[in-house]
């Protein structure tokens, strides 16, 4: 595969090292602050107490989220609602980096909270239609079913009659989605689950793109390639596509639950879907980035890393395929609060970029803001490089 992927990604390594440009938007307060917690993130014990603690406080209902939402919070969120989050979004829309408004709340049980959530989603991509920084609306599977029901699904299990109901209003939830985001132009980007419940949850995304995605790419599959078994899922999604005549929209990020996959399997005595090592989850990445931008013709895509060598080699890939850096069929994605130094210089370029931008009240976000801290301590180098990054911007700005 390394022929396929151009030169640059080997000899242009200097784009992201441009700390002006990276925290051009952050005070130096900000910057002081962003450097305190990757220090506190650095510290994989600290962030097991830490979470521990803020579980206790919240679970207690002691004061903690002032504490809550004046570090971490408003590190990696946008605020509590929707309109709260416009403030980051036109700051950040001036140096040309969108936003993906992300409603961060997991974790429910009750259909009644499934059906809030719609609405939410729905009610998102009324907000975003006529914005042109935010050109996405997002949703995950499980904010509009039981992770149960997900699961007996993905394993064929035979449903109760109540269950064959509940996955029917699962399916018109789905379809209300994204029929709103389809007569809205709004692009729709589908996120992934854990292995054992995403095959229920790429069988309805495939049928919203086989009625949606005829003359675009509306609706995004999500295709986390920490698992060996997906480069070979987006290409028979693409034959599919190609055979029934709809375009392919795919977001491949890495993935984001592989301790939780290896545990399962262990305990559960069957092969880990995920690829033995780091080395070849990136290796896999890059074949997909490969695939998607060669088939551009059918497939749309949202390559979601933090990876700087993918990025370069998206980057070359471009540049070799004669690609402007701004089509519509191809964004590159981070989180708000991690690796500005790929966003703001990729934008800075001329190259489509969204940051995906959580919101919602900080008691029923803490899930996603925990898992982000355990994202970043697990992560080889990835707090290391952002603390490089922001040292060398002080340090630059004191000069």
């Amino acid at each position: 595969m390394q022929d396929l992927i151009p030169s640059i990604v080997m000899n242009d390594t200097t784009l992201f090292n441009n700390t002006k440009i990276a925290f051009s938007l952050k005070s130096d307060v900000a910057l002081e602050r962003a450097y305190f917690l990757f220090k506190m993130i650095a510290n994989a014990p600290l962030v097991k107490i830490g979470t521990l603690f803020t579980n206790l406080a919240l679970d207690m209902h002691l004061p903690v989220e002032g504490l809550i939402r004046a570090t971490v919070f408003d590190h990696f969120c946008g605020g509590v609602t929707a309109q709260d989050c416009m403030p980051v979004i036109d700051t950040m829309y001036t140096k040309g980096v969108c936003s993906v408004l992300d409603y961060s709340v997991e974790g429910k049980e009750e259909e009644i909270q499934f059906d809030a959530t719609m609405h939410k989603i729905v009610d998102i991509i009324d907000f975003v239609a006529e914005k042109q920084a935010i050109p996405f609306g997002v949703f995950k599977p499980t904010g509009l079913g039981r992770f149960a029901l997900w699961q007996k699904k993905s394993e064929g299990s035979k449903f109760t009659t109540d269950e064959q109901e509940e996955w029917k209003r699962i399916e018109i939830r789905f379809d209300t989605i994204c029929k709103k985001a389809h007569a809205s132009n709004i692009t729709l980007l589908i996120d992934a689950e854990e292995s054992w419940i995403q095959d229920a949850a790429d069988m309805l995304v495939l049928d919203m793109m086989r009625k949606y995605n005829t003359k675009k790419a509306i609706v995004f599959n999500t295709i986390q390639l920490y698992r060996h078994d997906r480069l070979a899922y987006l290409k028979n999604t693409h034959k599919i596509a190609k055979t029934e005549g709809f375009m392919v929209g795919v977001k491949i990020v890495r993935g984001a639950y592989l301790e939780k996959e290896r545990e399962r399997a262990e305990e559960n005595g069957y092969p880990s879907p995920i690829c033995k090592d780091k080395t070849t989850t990136d290796a896999v990445f890059n074949e997909a980035l490969v695939y998607c931008i060669a088939n551009m013709l059918d497939i749309a895509v949202f390559i979601g890393t933090h990876n700087e060598e993918s990025s370069y080699t998206a980057i070359g890939l471009l540049q070799k395929y004669s690609i402007a850096p701004n089509d519509s069929k191809i964004w590159f994605g981070q989180l708000y609060g991690m690796s500005d130094h790929i966003s703001f210089n990729l934008a800075a370029q001329g190259y489509n970029v969204a940051k995906y931008l959580p919101f919602g009240p900080v008691r029923d976000v803490m899930p996603y803001l925990i898992r982000r801290a355990e994202e970043n301590t697990s992560v080889a180098g990835q707090t290391t490089r952002e603390l490089a990054l922001l040292k060398e911007e002080k340090k630059r700005r004191k000069l």
